[in-house]
């Protein structure tokens, strides 16, 4: 079980191991305004795939972010822009990233739909290289309908230990779960002949996020609302992707001497070693606007 309640910005995050002793990164960890960050590891790098946290109307490319050591950070611009997106136009929202042959699928939000009637949901790019460039995998939305009430928005892709892979997803209040086609370009329906399944927990709103650890399931997501100070993230833990999950508590929320608004996170494992970190975003004590928003890291611990 997750032990330790993470405040919104402990000040400093402990350098990787080959660093020398003392050294820090520090939070946020890059300037700029981004949040719904993706951390993951590919080979002996870190990255960090965030939204740009602007309005809607400006949120038409992905910026990412690389480290050896996650003290350093290295900015790789527009990494994916709409201009090779046809069907997206605004609201480019939290990537989730994979690697797959070599290949990297990154999943994302577009457009902000509020009906089926709209064009958007979420969609998929691919590149050779994690700093893309990126390119639209199939000229068309993976999701481009709302679902079990879901808003087809931050997206999540699931690698079970049994090679089988899930998009986890949803807005609004609603989250489902689907298990994606080996290739992305769709998805395998259920025993039960459904291809979408609902699993949200209590005091659900968005950002859904999964990890498997000695044998159980732990769903993770964000509460309250993205613009105010009581974002925050909470968890349960099942023994299968579908749940059921009941709700155990949050494991992150503001402190509000640090800063306000902690949530929409992700959760890197590191490869080899019981060692993990928590991903996600917070704004400063100075700021009011809604998308002053930056990008922190902190440990994450188990009892």
């Amino acid at each position: 079980m997750i032990a330790l309640l993470l405040l919104a910005g402990s000040a400093q995050l402990a350098a990787a191991q080959q660093q020398k002793p003392g050294k820090f990164s520090g939070n946020p960890v890059f300037p700029g305004w981004y949040a719904d960050p993706e951390g993951v590891v590919f080979g002996k790098e870190y990255w960090i795939y965030p939204t740009y946290s602007a309005a809607y109307e400006k949120q038409v490319f992905f910026d990412a972010f690389s480290s050896r050591d996650l003290v350093t950070w290295t900015k790789h611009p527009r990494i994916l822009d709409t201009a090779n997106v046809k069907w997206a136009r605004r609201a480019v929202w939290a990537p989730a990233i994979v690697e797959k042959d070599h290949r990297y699928y990154l999943f994302f939000g577009a457009n902000d739909i509020q009906s089926n009637g709209e064009t958007g949901g979420i969609g998929v790019a691919v590149a050779d290289n994690p700093a893309g460039p990126f390119k639209d995998y199939l000229g068309k939305p993976l999701v481009g309908q709302i679902i079990n009430k879901a808003q087809p928005i931050d997206q999540y892709v699931f690698h079970d230990s049994d090679g089988k892979y899930y998009l986890i997803y949803g807005g609004w209040g609603h989250c489902n779960i689907a298990r994606l086609k080996d290739d992305f370009t769709g998805f395998i329906p259920f025993e039960d002949g459904t291809t979408f399944r609902e699993i949200t927990p209590e005091k659900y709103v968005e950002g859904p996020t999964m990890f498997k650890k000695d044998g159980k399931y732990y769903f993770m997501w964000s509460e309250g609302g993205w613009t105010g100070p009581d974002y925050s993230v909470a968890y349960a833990i099942a023994d299968s992707p579908m749940g059921p999950f009941k709700r155990i508590g949050k494991i992150l929320a503001q402190d509000p001497a640090i800063a306000t608004g902690a949530g929409h996170h992700s959760v890197i494992s590191i490869p080899g070693e019981n060692r993990w970190y928590i991903v996600y975003h917070r704004r400063p004590l100075t700021e009011k606007a809604a998308n002053s928003r930056e990008t922190c890291i902190d440990r994450m611990y188990f009892d």
